[in-house]
């Protein structure tokens, strides 16, 4: 990922004792490069999704336990404190596990915070690699929410396909759907194609099936858990689409690292949802659009059932749904 003016950079790093991240809020209008001195501060960022996308979630959470070490905090305490951050990202969970397994066997907290990310973005090139097989040149994909290089410390998981497949020179066009009620997909998807030169179009959610129906070849999601059935949580709206896309029999895959299965979770109804602050819907720059006196929902997550699932696509390869048991071993 490039900033424009000093070369490349990641979503999240730790650097001179602190965790830096690209302030995800503040774009595309703004490059902002948040520090934090303390793993609570860490934490925050991640319920207030300056932070954002499982698999950088999890990286945010190596990088948070690496902090509480450093500062020579009761890992176990973090760790309760991490994994209370957001319940829904399984990769928030794996990692915390991850690095305190590491930290108590006596490793060093940067190095294996380090070593956790740079696997995520290895994973990331090898999804890449192989979903780039499934795009053919003058394909018309869909994607929702934000599973780029800032959802996933770099590369992505639902765009590193398409990256790859534009860089072997396929001609590809993305449909892009805002993503309400936060817009993930409008201010970070789009921003991201266009750094990259890859056509696009910004589409309201809603507009989704009537696109579907003139022509759309593939959809590409992220997900931020997957149960063992394969069952999947991702950004609110993702059920929508898959059901049109079923209606009109295009292909749904699912671009996501083994960190995001979690089978202990047999099927989709053991997810838990996350509910989001009403004002999310409600207001816009702090100014209440709503009618006084109506209230809001706001789940942050859907649940799309394994049977609208062409395959998951992984480090491992792809994977039919059926087949996800071999992730496993």
């Amino acid at each position: 990922m490039d900033d424009g003016s000093s070369g490349d950079i990641r979503a999240v790093w730790l650097e001179d004792g602190r965790v830096r991240m690209i302030d995800q809020r503040e774009l595309p209008l703004k490059l902002v490069i948040a520090d934090f001195t303390d793993y609570r501060a860490v934490v925050g960022a991640i319920k207030d999704m300056a932070i954002r996308g499982a698999p950088c979630i999890g990286a945010g959470a190596a990088y948070a336990m690496g902090l509480a070490a450093l500062q020579g905090e009761d890992l176990d305490e973090a760790a309760r404190d991490v994994r209370a951050a957001r319940p829904t990202a399984y990769d928030l969970f794996y990692a915390t596990d991850w690095m305190l397994e590491r930290l108590k066997a006596g490793e060093d907290p940067v190095e294996s915070a380090d070593a956790y990310a740079d696997a995520t973005v290895e994973k990331c090139k090898a999804i890449g690699r192989h979903g780039e097989t499934l795009v053919k040149d003058g394909m018309r994909l869909m994607t929702h929410c934000n599973a780029g290089a800032l959802a996933t410390v770099d590369v992505g998981t639902a765009l590193a396909p398409v990256r790859y497949a534009h860089d072997a020179g396929k001609r590809v066009f993305v449909y892009v759907s805002e993503t309400r009620p936060r817009l993930q997909g409008m201010q970070l998807t789009a921003w991201e194609l266009g750094q990259e030169g890859i056509d696009h179009a910004i589409i309201p959610d809603g507009a989704s099936a009537y696109y579907m129906s003139q022509g759309v070849d593939m959809v590409i999601v992220g997900a931020d858990r997957i149960a063992a059935n394969g069952d999947f949580a991702n950004k609110i709206g993702t059920f929508d689409k898959a059901v049109a896309a079923k209606h009109f029999g295009i292909p749904l895959y699912v671009a996501a690292p083994a960190s995001t299965f979690d089978f202990g979770t047999g099927t989709g109804e053991g997810i838990v949802i996350e509910q989001r602050a009403e004002k999310e819907v409600t207001e816009i720059g702090g100014v209440r659009i709503a009618p006084a006196g109506s209230r809001a929902l706001n789940p942050a997550f859907d649940v799309t059932p394994a049977e609208m699932v062409a395959g998951f696509i992984t480090e491992k390869g792809i994977f039919g749904p059926s087949e996800i048991g071999r992730m496993r071993e």
